[in-house]
Formats: structure tokens, sequence, C-alpha cells
């Protein structure tokens, strides 16, 4: 082989592109832990009614129950981006309408024809007047069935649980579905960006866009003069059909982590896979959540760390998720039984036990979504309309 084209495949083998081979890598052990990290972040404030972990400790920055939010918007930017590139926009849509919202709408049901009317027992003795009402069990599916939450609790039950009375008396039974919106909306731009042939054919406004967002975020810092805290609310909410309102300003955070993920995608080949770069991003991560400066700095060094740990994960752990992917129920049903042990009282053993009680009870509902709906909503992802021609013969 020839120097240059020695030297030409040593740097592409030391990239993103030359080290990410197909299914093996550790996404799926890295959505899981995402996952599970949100559960047990929720385990302080659902139930016992502290703050939620890691608050003070990220100086009010953050929490770990959000910073694994960030993380699956990273990771959800380079697999849809990718996805996006290889199939139709037709495609595309279907794919990532099934991966969504059958589960959702399952979800939907558990909660409010069985979650709901137990609580509802276990509250008021009676189901007395717990059908009817605008807040009802029907209206809360009707109302979220799209993604958006536009109803988060079911004729106020649950508004003396631990959670409810840190909120201000509310009732809430799945306050996790709250970023499926954004993230249908970051969806809905990658369809925009590969209708428009810009993944084809302009790559660069993929970063560009990104970039106009970061700005965006470096200018709520500047606006706030200070690296520590949760950056000041400067966006009026937006109503969308269907959805409800929409945080301007969650939009832009977390559009531009999805982008950001979505960047890495379209420039590969010029990411490069380096120990030492991620123990940098480490160091970087770490300060900024402790000291300040997570929106500024620790929002690249987070995309970066995960990016690496897909390549660089241990061989067992590539093999977490690859046929049984339980981290989207996981997170979807996780707050929902938090609440439900929180209300029968299961949190009267201490957080370490209420914990692992809520990750037991958790995971079992996770795989039997990914086992009864999901995984065979899955399945109908090649399927296809089939027309029938004037002779009756089926026309593909």
């Amino acid at each position: 082989m020839p120097a240059s084209a020695a030297g030409r495949y040593r740097l592409a083998h030391g990239t993103l592109a030359g080290q990410w081979n197909g299914r093996d890598n550790g996404i799926g052990a890295i959505r899981l832990g995402l996952a599970v990290a949100v559960v047990v972040a929720h385990a302080t404030s659902l139930g016992y009614g502290w703050e939620d972990l890691g608050q003070s400790l990220f100086r009010d920055q953050t929490n770990i129950g959000t910073l694994a939010v960030f993380g699956f918007f990273v990771i959800s930017g380079l697999l849809i981006t990718r996805s996006a590139r290889r199939t139709s926009v037709g495609r595309f849509a279907w794919h990532r309408a099934l991966r969504i919202l059958p589960g959702l709408w399952v979800c939907l049901l558990v909660t409010a024809f069985v979650a709901a009317p137990a609580v509802a027992l276990r509250e008021r003795g009676t189901l007395d007047g717990f059908w009817d009402g605008p807040k009802g069990p029907v209206q809360y599916v009707v109302g979220n069935w799209f993604t958006g939450v536009r109803q988060y609790g079911i004729q106020d039950l649950l508004a003396g649980s631990p959670w409810g009375r840190a909120i201000g008396g509310s009732s809430v039974f799945d306050g996790a579905l709250w970023s499926l919106v954004y993230e249908s909306a970051c969806y809905a731009a990658v369809a925009a960006l590969a209708a428009t042939a810009v993944l084809r054919r302009a790559r660069w406004v993929v970063p560009a866009t990104a970039a106009v967002l970061y700005a965006f975020i470096l200018a709520d810092q500047a606006r706030g003069w200070t690296l520590t805290g949760p950056p000041a609310e400067h966006y009026a909410a937006i109503v969308a059909p269907l959805v409800g309102s929409v945080s301007v300003q969650w939009l832009i955070y977390l559009g531009a982590l999805f982008l950001t993920g979505a960047t890495i995608e379209m420039y590969r080949e010029r990411v490069p896979i380096h120990d030492g770069l991620a123990l940098a991003c480490l160091a970087t991560l770490a300060a900024t959540l402790l000291l300040g400066g997570f929106f500024v700095a620790g929002f690249p060094a987070l995309a970066y760390l995960l990016v690496w740990a897909a390549v660089r994960a241990p061989r067992r752990l590539r093999r977490v998720g690859a046929v049984n992917d339980y981290s989207y129920g996981i997170y979807i049903y996780g707050f929902v039984v938090q609440q439900l042990l929180s209300a029968f009282g299961l949190n009267r053993w201490g957080y370490a036990a209420y914990t692992a009680l809520s990750l037991l009870f958790t995971a079992a509902v996770a795989a039997a979504s990914w086992h009864l709906v999901e995984r065979r909503a899955l399945a109908l992802k090649h399927w296809r309309v089939r027309r029938q021609s004037c002779s009756g013969a089926p026309v593909r």
C-alpha cells in the first residue's frame, strides 16, 4: 500500500466512520443506562418530595434525570439522521411513528384505566365520579395521544403524593412524557431536511442550524450573567394543534443537542475517536456540572462522550438492546410506577428500597411493553400498501 494511501486509511480508521461497525456498538447499553438514570433520579422527588437527584451538586443547572434526557437527544440526533439518509421520507415517518406512538398509546391506556382507578380506590375508596368530568381518564388519553401532554393529571388524584405536594398540590401521573413532543419535533425537522435534499446535497446546513441554536444558548447565558443555575426563560411558549403548549426554550436547547448528534453523523468521516479527547471532554463535563458553564461547554462535551462510549463499549455491552430494547418502556412507565409505589406507601422502607422496587417493577412493565406492543409494532416497518390492478392482481 502506498504511503499516502496508508495515511488516508489510518486517518479514516481513527474516525467515527472507520470505527462504527453496523450494530456492533454500545448504543443499546447507553440508552438503557440513560433510561435507568431517569428512574433513579426520580426516586428522590416522587418518593419523598426531595429535590431531583444531583440538582444541588450540579449548581442548579440540571439534575441526573434531565442530564439523561439530554443524552437521549444526542443519541437520537445521530441515529435518526442516519435513518433519514437511508430511507424515503414516507418510510422514515412510518418508522418513527411505529417506534413512538403504539407504546405511548398503550401507556396512556394503562395509566388511565389501570393505574388511575387503583389510585382512586386507594385514596377515596370508590370510583364514584372517577369517569366523569373534564379531568377524567378518557380526556387524559384523548388529550395526550399525539406526544404532547395537554393533561398531566386525572381527577386531581396524587395531588397529595410527595411529588404532588412538592409542586403545589397538582395531579401528575406521568411527567416523563413531557419530552416526547420535542423528540417528535426533531423527527419532523429531520424529515424536512431529507425531503428538501439537504441531508444529501447541503449537509453544512445541519451544523449551521446547530450553531444558530447554540448562539441562542450563549445569549441566554450572557443575559443571565452567571454560569450556574437554570437558564433564564426569555421565550414565550407556543400553542400547537394536537400537542398543546410547547416551550420554545426547550425546543432550542434540546434541538441544539439533537442537531449536534446529527452533525456528528453527517460528518462521521471527520469525527476523531480518540481516548485523550474523550478524557478531556469528561473533565470538561465534570467541571462544568460542578462549577458552572454546563450549557456553554458541557453540552458539546457530553455529545462527544456519548459517541466515544458507543464506539469504545466492551463487547458484552454491545449486545445490550440488540434484540430486546427496553429503554423506551422504562422511560415512559417509570414515572407511573413510582407514583403508584408512593401512593400505596411502598416508599416507607427508605430510599434504597424504594429505588430498587421502582427499577424492578418498571423493568417488568417495560419488558411487557416491548414484547407485547413495541416489538409487534416494529414488525410492521416493512409493510407496504398493496394496490389492486384492473385484473385483480396486487400491484407493489
